[in-house]
């Protein structure tokens, strides 16, 4: 920085002065730079060279020095917005009702709630027997398990028939690698077994002391061992009931909804296989509901005498409902319910005594249709917003005329509610609360518009900002994307994104090949060596808001997570002149390496998403957007990456090592960030108020970028 002559630098004001001498400051700290160790990779004949292949080692004490050196660069080149990031931590926090509440759903004779109290962080699980005016029975308090621990996760609690055992897993490290226990919620005593290393979820047989659990592979984290436990006997005597040898297949189980059976699922990207067993012959042999076909996508749900199944079947790519006797389950048994249909992809069915309950997705809008089992009458529920997100919730009684679903928008708090399937009354039985005083949904507008790519694709854009916008360029405007899995991102409410919408932002996700937002081929047509659609797609809705003047590339910030995140590493690699600013959460971006290595987490069960580069065609087109491999000398956007130590989705070191290459080849002074939490993962921090911290993190960036400092 020039610095100023004195006889000019002591006319400015005292508040130019100190600013001048906070830059001083700022230009004083350089940022780490990591050591270069060439290290090739080959495969099909072609060399990489990876300079930082090195940082692939959490153990090593230099690595972790390079961690902590990045955080506290990024500590210290922030730290003028350490009191906006404060303020916003309070602002987001004053929004939440903490001492929030869920909505009570009876099952089993009991009603089951989770609540927050205030000023703590972590739920309260409970019930009450018969009535809710009946003691609260407190099941789990997790404020009191996560004391004196960095990371706290409770999962897969689960209860026995006869309501006296509860599973609960608990995960320490944020490796999603639980550790399951039992609970007696008569006495409340905690046995002493413990089942090491699962997903911590458990299924219970009818006989109140068998449960079924997977297991995990230590080193690749795949799911791959379901195990029978009997209660108070020795853990490591536990039967070993399936396993499953194929490195791309993930195995689960569970109960279906009218506790008859008991299911093994195993499924990869484009195949799913089925067993079952009674529920009250856990000591039984399962057996093969259709055994895998590669390509044959296949869901199971129990209802009298039958399953029902949503499939693939004959080429019916979004999906159609068929029906077969639970004595004659392969596929050629299987009859017709609702057939295909091109424009409707239908995603799942919800069952009772006296409906069918339908979720459908058409024109990239969620549909929940009726359909009574007597053949007259179907209809749909009305929803009447332009862009929203419908669901149902939780349904665990076959014999009801009520559904419970959840809806809300861009602009709409999230509301469960409770309908009469044949009276058609509904109960808003909770809308999420929005303290402060300050928010009006009226002061808000909500559009979706849709922008045409490069290959003439319409692909929409769901966006909210304060009324009054005036399309003149200079709007920041933030646009998030997934695009990936056949994962949609659907609309939803946020109030910690009224801190942005408050101070001018627009804030809009674009619905980008990849996800499932338009149906299974749109999902079809953003993965494999359809991939770079999931990129242009995001840029040419980048190109199309700029037009439309509701932002300008001055202004355009982009945000993505996970394999969102390798979306943000290829667009700053093909367009980096579209974006101002860029957050990159826990990203997925040194491809080629993390897929050729099959011992890193999640990595064979992905070859169906990717492509496998053992390959030489995966390979060669994997290697063509891989944002490490394409990380070159020219001007990236302002950038803020954050990872998690113990991530075993993403390993930190792949954007550990895109951030450093990015350091010493590009060629401008826009910012670069990396933040890693040594205490967490994939998810982040773990309690509700930490993970607002984080979110400080990322607004206080944009903010700084627009220079808007409160």
């Amino acid at each position: 920085m020039k610095k100023i002559p004195y006889f000019v630098f002591i006319s400015l004001t005292f508040v130019t002065s100190c600013k001048d001498k906070k830059e001083e400051m700022k230009s004083d700290v350089q940022p780490p730079i990591a050591k270069i160790v060439p290290h090739n990779l080959e495969k099909h004949g072609d060399i990489r060279t990876d300079n930082y292949f090195w940082l692939n080692d959490r153990e090593n004490k230099e690595v972790i020095d390079y961690l902590n050196k990045e955080n506290d660069y990024y500590e210290k080149m922030t730290a003028h917005t350490k009191e906006l990031q404060g303020d916003l931590f309070k602002e987001m926090k004053a929004r939440i009702k903490e001492d929030d509440t869920s909505v009570p759903y009876f099952y089993n004779g009991y009603y089951y709630i989770t609540r927050f109290e205030t000023g703590k962080d972590y739920p309260i699980y409970s019930r009450k027997k018969g009535s809710l005016e009946a003691k609260e029975e407190i099941m789990f308090d997790c404020n009191e398990l996560a004391k004196g621990q960095a990371y706290f996760s409770l999962n897969g609690l689960s209860v026995s028939e006869d309501n006296q055992w509860a599973t609960f897993g608990v995960d320490l490290v944020s490796r999603r690698q639980y550790t399951i226990r039992v609970k007696n919620l008569i006495t409340g005593d905690i046995l002493p077994e413990e089942f090491e290393n699962t997903t911590g979820g458990t299924t219970w047989a009818s006989d109140n002391k068998t449960v079924f659990y997977t297991k995990k592979d230590p080193k690749t984290l795949r799911s791959d061992m379901i195990y029978k436990h009997v209660l108070k006997s020795d853990v490591k005597k536990d039967e070993l009931v399936y396993h499953e040898k194929d490195d791309t297949f993930a195995t689960f189980v569970y109960k279906d909804k009218s506790k008859k059976y008991i299911i093994i699922g195993s499924s990869s990207t484009l195949t799913t296989e089925y067993q079952f067993l009674e529920a009250n012959n856990p000591n039984g042999e399962f057996r093969l509901f259709q055994k895998r076909t590669r390509g044959l996508e296949y869901s199971i749900s129990h209802f009298g005498d039958n399953f029902y199944i949503v499939t693939n079947k004959d080429k019916a790519t979004n999906f159609k409902l068929m029906k077969t006797n639970e004595k004659a389950t392969s596929k050629e048994n299987w009859i017709e319910v609702i057939p295909h249909r091109d424009d409707v992809l239908l995603e799942g069915v919800d069952i009772f005594k006296d409906y069918l309950v339908v979720e459908e997705r058409s024109n990239g809008l969620n549909k929940i249709q009726i359909r009574p089992w007597s053949g007259e009458g179907a209809y749909y529920l009305p929803f009447e917003s332009e862009t929203y997100t419908a669901y149902t919730t939780t349904n665990p009684d076959f014999d009801t005329e009520i559904l419970r679903y959840a809806y809300q928008s861009l602009i709409t708090p999230s509301s469960v509610i409770d309908f009469n399937m044949k009276t058609k009354a509904k109960v808003v039985l909770k809308q999420q609360e929005v303290l402060g005083g300050k928010f009006d949904k009226n002061n808000y507008v909500e559009e979706r518009i849709w922008a045409t790519a490069t290959d003439g694709t319409k692909v929409p854009i769901s966006m909210v900002y304060r009324k009054g916008l005036k399309k003149d360029g200079s709007n920041p405007f933030l646009l998030y994307a997934y695009g990936s899995y056949g994962a949609s991102m659907d609309p939803y409410f946020s109030t910690t994104r009224l801190s942005l919408l408050d101070r001018g932002f627009v804030y809009a996700i674009a619905h980008i090949r990849g996800g499932e937002d338009l149906g299974r081929q749109w999902y079809e047509d953003g993965k494999l060596l359809k991939k770079k659609n999931t990129f242009t797609d995001f840029i040419d809705c980048s190109k199309y808001v700029i037009a439309q003047k509701y932002t300008s590339p001055e202004h355009l910030y982009a945000e993505g997570g996970s394999a969102g995140g390798l979306l943000m590493g290829a667009i700053v690699n093909m367009a980096p002149e579209l974006y101002n600013g860029v957050i990159a959460q826990v990203p997925f971006v040194d491809v080629v390496t993390t897929m050729l290595d099959d011992t890193i987490p999640l990595t064979t069960g992905e070859y169906d998403e990717w492509g496998n580069p053992n390959e030489k065609e995966y390979y060669d087109y994997m290697k063509s957007y891989s944002p490490y491999d394409n990380v070159k000398v020219q001007s990236y956007p302002n950038m803020y990456v954050s990872t998690g130590l113990h991530d075993s989705q993403v390993q930190y070191w792949e954007p550990a090592k895109w951030v450093a290459k990015i350091r010493a080849l590009k060629n401008n002074d826009k910012l670069l960030f990396m933040h890693t939490n040594m205490d967490a993962g994939h998810g982040g921090a773990s309690g509700r108020f930490e993970a607002l911290k984080d979110l400080a993190k990322e607004f206080s960036f944009l903010l700084d970028l627009e220079k808007i400092k409160q």
